[in-house]
């Protein structure tokens, strides 16, 4: 078994490069095959959710190969159109080569994704959205059997600005007859992402970042290289850490507009925050006094993603904050966890009220889910002697080392391996 083992107390100091962006690579994966050739991918971030879009690609026939952080995706052989069941399960993100496939070949079969248990997360969305391009879907044995003789670019209005659906459309218009117009589409930073990498592609995406999206489908793409983004949410972590555990840290190649809500909640908290073009800082007593009620909501909003870390940060706060999630029905799975630490947490259905505690103790906690986990990992830096975080695997889908990122601030955190250890 794997676990983090942390011991509290320490402040962090120092610099770091923040990872690429795992929510905005996976959609990435998925556009190589819109791209009959080569595309090669800067700063792609090694993760348990990339390794299973990798192996998705490779069971359509691709190849993937790993040059240091640069990922080389050749699709020119992809041979079918079928997504297996257990590979569909590994992550929420596998849907997103629905519309990728359909817009390559013109029919899909695949089930329902998997992901982290964070409440239904339907994907009507993207089946309606799909439908009205002239897709036929019919569900059979728990598959999804897709086809269409031939996409076709329409206007399509989405209920909500749900990022997978944006991007499903946004994949599939690429491969229709004509001029697609998605309206209310989602905002995020990543959605801008695979705008850029499909233009450098040679397709004709405009819009990307506001609520309307304008793709002219059927151009030739062409092969290309791409950086991606860094992730927001993995600073917005470190950021959390900082604040809670005191010290200074300078986070680079990170975009501060892409984390405006979230440093002007720890501003709020007594953090001392300075950003220029690519990096952040942070300066902090570790002395965090309670905020405004944090309401997560679409992108420019709180992010969902952020929720569970700046909830860490604020435990030891002198007052009470409250929490509105907005996005997801199950986004408190953490917060039993944070009360073995000592943490004072009430939930009734979406809302958590944190008052804070004068201080934390070391305790074993288990990872929920992945931002459920580094949360656990936020508070354990704070804590009384020794902590032990189990359940690796979330932290992993979103984490290419938490450990040693901030080991490298000065934390007194180690990954620990027991199979290792015989």
């Amino acid at each position: 078994m794997n676990y983090l083992r942390i011991i509290g107390g320490r402040a962090l100091q120092g610099e770091l490069e923040i990872q690429g962006a795992k929510n905005s690579v996976l959609p990435i994966l998925a556009a190589t095959l819109l791209n009959r050739g080569q595309s090669v991918l800067h700063r792609c971030p090694r993760l348990q959710d990339v390794d299973a879009s990798i192996r998705i690609l490779r069971r359509l026939g691709c190849s993937a190969e790993w040059e240091g952080d640069t990922l080389c995706v050749h699709t020119g052989a992809m041979a079918c159109g079928e997504i297996p069941d257990a590979m569909m399960r590994e992550m929420r993100s596998s849907v997103i080569f629905l519309g990728a496939i359909l817009a390559r070949c013109g029919h899909a079969v695949l089930s329902y994704p998997g992901g982290c248990e964070l409440g239904p997360r339907p994907i009507d969305l993207h089946l309606a959205a799909l439908r009205a391009m002239g897709v036929e879907i019919e569900e059979k044995g728990g598959y999804l059997h897709c086809c269409a003789q031939k996409l076709r670019g329409c206007e399509i209005m989405l209920s909500i600005p749900s990022v997978g659906a944006t991007e499903n459309v946004i994949l599939a218009a690429c491969g229709a007859e004509g001029a697609t117009v998605l309206c209310n589409a989602a905002r995020e930073p990543e959605i801008v992402d695979l705008q850029n990498f499909l233009n450098a592609c040679g397709a004709d995406v405009r819009g990307a970042g506001s609520s309307t999206i304008v793709v002219q489908g059927g151009r030739p793409l062409h092969d290309c290289e791409h950086t991606i983004i860094a992730d927001r949410i993995v600073a917005a972590t470190y950021l959390s850490a900082a604040a809670a555990a005191g010290g200074d840290v300078l986070l680079r190649r990170v975009d501060y507009r892409h984390l405006s809500t979230v440093t002007a909640a720890l501003k709020e908290a007594g953090c001392t925050v300075r950003s220029h073009t690519d990096w952040v800082q942070l300066r902090s007593d570790g002395c965090l006094r309670a905020i405004r009620p944090v309401r997560t909501a679409p992108y420019p909003g709180f992010p969902t993603d952020a929720q569970a870390v700046l909830m860490a940060a604020l435990l030891k706060a002198k007052g009470t904050t409250v929490f509105i999630e907005n996005i997801f029905e199950n986004r408190y799975r953490h917060v039993d966890e944070l009360t073995r630490l000592g943490a004072g947490i009430r939930t009734e259905g979406r809302v958590a009220v944190v008052c804070g505690v004068g201080k934390l103790h070391g305790a074993r906690v288990q990872a929920t889910d992945l931002r459920g986990g580094a949360a656990l990992a936020v508070a354990a830096l704070t804590a009384e002697g020794e902590s032990r975080v189990s359940e690796l695997q979330h932290i992993d889908r979103g984490y290419a080392d938490l450990a040693g990122d901030l080991a490298c601030l000065g934390a007194d955190i180690v990954r620990v391996d027991e199979m290792e250890k015989n």
